[in-house]
C-alpha cells in the first residue's frame, strides 16, 4: 500500500494540477459549425465560425484595423440590408446618445466635488 501510494506521487509530481484536465475528448460530439468569410474596406479577409444553426451576420469588426467588415458568399460582398454603413462610434459618442452635455457637465462637477473632498480629508483612492 504504502508502495502504490509512493508511486503515484512520483507519476504527479511535474504535473501541473488545476491548469490541465486530465479528461478525454472521447465520446464528446461537437455541434456542428460553419465557416464565415469577411472583408473590410481595407482589404483584410477573415474567417469567423458560427454554430450550423446560428444566424450569420451581415457585418463583423475587424480584427486588424477595427473597420467594419462585410460577408462574403463565394468570394463576393453580400449586400448590406437595413443597417447604414458608417464609421465606427467611439464611447463618447454613445454616451452623447443616451445624456446631454449639460448632464455630462453636472456630473463631472459632481464627481471632481467628491474627489477634492477626498483629497482634502487625506483621502486619494474611494
Amino acid at each position: 500500500m504504502l508502495l502504490v501510494g509512493l508511486c503515484m506521487a512520483e507519476s504527479m509530481r511535474g504535473m501541473r494540477l488545476g491548469s490541465q484536465s486530465l479528461e478525454s475528448d472521447r465520446g464528446v460530439e461537437l455541434a456542428s459549425r460553419q465557416n464565415c468569410d469577411f472583408r473590410c474596406q481595407v482589404g483584410h479577409t477573415f474567417t469567423v465560425v458560427f454554430s450550423s444553426e446560428a444566424e450569420l451576420p451581415q457585418t463583423w469588426e475587424c480584427s486588424e484595423c477595427g473597420s467594419i467588415a462585410i460577408r462574403l458568399e463565394n468570394g463576393v460582398e453580400i449586400e448590406v440590408v437595413g443597417l447604414e454603413m458608417e464609421e465606427k462610434r467611439s464611447h463618447y459618442d454613445m454616451v452623447l446618445e443616451r445624456r446631454t452635455r449639460e448632464e455630462l457637465e453636472e456630473l463631472l462637477a459632481e464627481v471632481l466635488a467628491e474627489m477634492r473632498e477626498r483629497r482634502s480629508r487625506g483621502r486619494l483612492t474611494a
